[in-house]
Formats: C-alpha cells, structure tokens, sequence
C-alpha cells in the first residue's frame, strides 16, 4: 500500500498542469458520482424514515451549480497540487497510529473552522452572497450537498488548504478524511434519516451529527452550524434543543 501511494504521488509530481488538472477532475467528477449514487441508495432504504416535506421537482439551477461546484472542486485540488509541488504543502508517508492521529486532528480541526466559517457566512454582511445559494432549496436531497456558490467552493477548499499547509498529514489521513468528509456531507443531505432514534444519546459515537442534525439546520437557519459534529453547538449554544429527541 505504501508503495503504491509512493508511486502515485511520484507520478503526480511529473505532471503537467494540464495531467494534473485532468485527472483531478477526473477524480471530483467520479466522487460526485459515488455521492449521488450512494445518497439515492440511502434515500431508498430508509425511506420510511423521512426528515420533513419531499424535495420539490429537481431544477436546471440545481443541477449546472453542482457540476460547476464539482468543477472549482477540481480547480481548488489543483492548487492544492500545486502547492505540494513547491514544498508548501508536505504529505509523510506514516500509515500506522500516526495515520489516525492524523486523521483525529484534521477531522477536529476542519471541524472547528468550518463551524466558525459557517457562522460568519451566515452574517447579514455575507449570507446573501456567499451562503445563501446552499440554503436556496431547504428540502435537502443528495444533490443538494453541492449546490453551493463559487465563493463557498473556493472559500471552504482554500480553508482545507490553509490547514494542510500547517499540518503536515499523511497521505493515508488525507485520504480517509476526504472518504469522511464525502461521506458526512451525502448523509447531511440525504433527506432521511438512517440513524437510530437513541444516536444523540450514545457517549462520543452521539457527539457525531447526522442527516436530521443538518437538515434542522437547512429550515433553522440559526442552528446546527457543526458539519461532523454537534460539540461545538454544543459549547456555544447553537444546538436545537429538540435535536435529540426528533430522530425518526
């Protein structure tokens, strides 16, 4: 495996601009499948568990901002090449304890600025500019997870830079972190809700936030600002109270 990785990375350093930024647009768009495929999948199993009124009849808008979203995407892991290339971002190659911690510290730390960043988009000042293209359709389904502005698209992959060129990650942790982070934002948009009624209950597994967590957030715009977690609601009271008591 670690080979492997070695050999993937040694190839991505020889490309061209124009290699690189095809095969990372080759990757989000493939992501961005895996996403919508994996999001209906959930949609159907747990249908029965629905989170508020079905999504109104899917729009051309939403569909040309998820593909252009899909596209900056692309753009932002370009310089994020780029980057690494000239030695501002370094990846180590440690797959053992080291990995998790790795993966522990980003998820923590992404999490603790996104949930800054969010509330700041949320502001008067920039909501209607920045923010408000995501909360333009409150029924949230799989698609919905990237219907964003370009000012979002590049305002969140620049922050996720920034933390890579301060900490220094393994590739494995970048890895499983961005297979969470897909992950997390495609149950945050599904529309049901898959988890037990009890999950909020559960000690640290129910600090984890769900697909009920972040659609309350889509109706109440003033609550549930977290995207992997609900601890710093928590801490700073932005949690909806009813939160754990409205699992289906």
């Amino acid at each position: 495996m670690t080979d492997l990785a070695g050999q993937i990375l040694s190839s991505f350093s020889k490309m061209s601009l124009q290699q690189a930024l095809f095969w990372l647009i080759v990757q989000n768009f493939l992501q961005f499948a895996i996403c919508i495929v994996v999001g209906q999948l959930f949609v159907m199993q747990f249908h029965k568990h629905p989170i508020g009124e079905r999504p109104l009849p899917l729009e051309r808008r939403e569909v040309v901002l998820a593909l252009l979203c899909v596209f900056l995407n692309s753009i932002v892991a370009v310089i994020g090449w780029m980057l690494w290339k000239n030695g501002v971002i370094v990846i180590h190659n440690e797959v053992g304890w080291s990995a998790v911690w790795d993966v522990i510290v980003l998820l923590l730390l992404m999490d603790f600025l996104m949930y800054v960043t969010h509330r700041i988009c949320h502001h008067k000042l920039f909501f209607s500019w920045v923010h408000g293209t995501h909360h333009l359709y409150s029924r949230p389904r799989p698609l919905s997870l990237f219907v964003l502005s370009p000012l979002e698209v590049f305002g969140f992959g620049f922050l996720w830079l920034l933390v890579l060129s301060v900490y220094h990650s393994s590739w494995l942790a970048i890895v499983v972190y961005l297979l969470l982070n897909a992950a997390w934002g495609t149950i945050g948009h599904i529309g049901v809700e898959p988890m037990p009624k009890s999950w909020p209950k559960i000690p640290i597994l129910g600090r984890l936030s769900t697909s009920t967590f972040h659609a309350q957030h889509h109706h109440l715009e003033n609550k549930n600002f977290g995207f992997y977690t609900d601890v710093w609601d928590r801490m700073f009271g932005t949690v909806h109270p009813p939160y754990r008591d409205s699992l289906e």
